[in-house]
């Protein structure tokens, strides 16, 4: 499969920067409370700082929610919320090793970082404005569906894994208890992105490996190589590949 975002959202953020992380053995099982903890300690000393709006990270995906029509306060990226919460409520609820896990890196990096099952994925993933007619899931079992131009990620089979890009994800896809195969992804738009990208992907690997030795394939994706292809049988790792390579 591939994974990439549209030459026209390319275009419109040109500062994207996205990291990828495919991991295979995934369960249910695994205690990452002490993991979890130092990525949250992280977290916490930049809160100490002042409020999450004010960060770089936050204040780029801002800019990007008032430019595509929404208000940002009410509509924030995962990583806003995410830090939100645990500004507001000292801790982020538990929900399953990986996600909590991914939850943690995100508040780190401030970085919205997305978990999907992979065998809820058909075919492709494209991050790009939707059409309006592609289905989503919420999390009560509601079937919506995007409005035009609203960005989402979209399957081969025309299906919305989230809704207004970062801002939500879609019930169908959601990293549970079965979950075994993921594709996570992080993507930063502000200024110089790459290098914080790189390191949370890097994290990433490390704690996966670590806790699950699960298999992985990762990549990070610029204007110049955009799309990730997922490793063939008895390959071990992905790719980023570039438009002239496809």
């Amino acid at each position: 499969m591939y994974f990439e975002h549209s030459p026209r959202l390319r275009d419109a953020y040109p500062d994207l920067v996205a990291g990828v992380v495919q991991a295979a053995g995934i369960t249910a099982t695994v205690d990452v409370t002490a993991r979890t903890a130092a990525h949250l300690a992280e977290a916490r000393r930049r809160l100490a700082g002042g409020a999450e709006s004010g960060f770089p990270e936050i204040q780029a995906w801002r800019r990007a929610y008032a430019a595509m029509g929404l208000r940002p306060t009410r509509y924030r990226c995962a990583a806003e919320a995410l830090l939100r919460r645990l500004r507001l409520d000292g801790e982020l609820p538990r929900v399953h090793p990986l996600v909590d896990l991914c939850n943690a890196i995100s508040a780190a990096y401030a970085i919205p970082v997305a978990a999907l099952d992979l065998d809820r994925v058909d075919g492709d993933l494209v991050v790009r404005p939707a059409h309006g007619d592609e289905a989503y899931l919420s999390f009560a079992g509601d079937t919506e569906h995007p409005e035009p131009g609203e960005v989402t990620f979209v399957d081969s089979a025309g299906r919305a894994h989230a809704r207004r890009w970062t801002n939500r994800q879609s019930g169908w896809s959601a990293v549970r208890a079965g979950t075994s195969s993921v594709l996570i992804v992080a993507e930063a738009l502000h200024p110089g992105g790459g290098p914080a990208v790189t390191r949370l992907v890097t994290d990433l690997v490390t704690e996966l490996t670590d806790g699950w030795a699960a298999p992985t394939a990762t990549a990070v994706l610029t204007a110049a190589a955009p799309r990730f292809r997922t490793p063939a049988a008895g390959d071990d790792r992905g790719q980023a590949v570039s438009p002239g390579s496809r």
